[in-house]
């Protein structure tokens, strides 16, 4: 007989993280879906992320659009919203 395991976060929000210009280059790909705990915010998006190779280098400035709208990282992600993380662009 299995014993229960311990209570696992509940991963039942679906999210689309898209990455440009060095962000795309750490990441590997271009984008990529990612489960998260319901009530999860873009803070916990980006920890999340970290945790990837290559993402571990993800600034703690990170500047995030949800559904094209700029957002902080207290923002709290709802089902299927596309995320996009936005690189520092440098100019003159």
């Amino acid at each position: 007989m299995t014993e229960p395991s311990a209570v696992s976060p509940d991963r039942s929000l679906p999210v689309c993280v898209r990455f440009f210009a060095l962000y795309r280059e750490w990441a590997g790909e271009a984008e990529r879906h990612v489960m998260l705990s319901s009530g999860a915010t873009v803070a916990d998006l980006l920890e999340t992320l970290r945790a990837s190779p290559g993402l571990e280098r993800l600034p703690l400035d990170t500047k995030v659009a949800v559904n094209l709208d700029y957002v902080g990282a207290e923002h709290v992600l709802t089902p299927d919203d596309e995320v996009a993380l936005i690189p520092p662009v440098a100019g003159g």
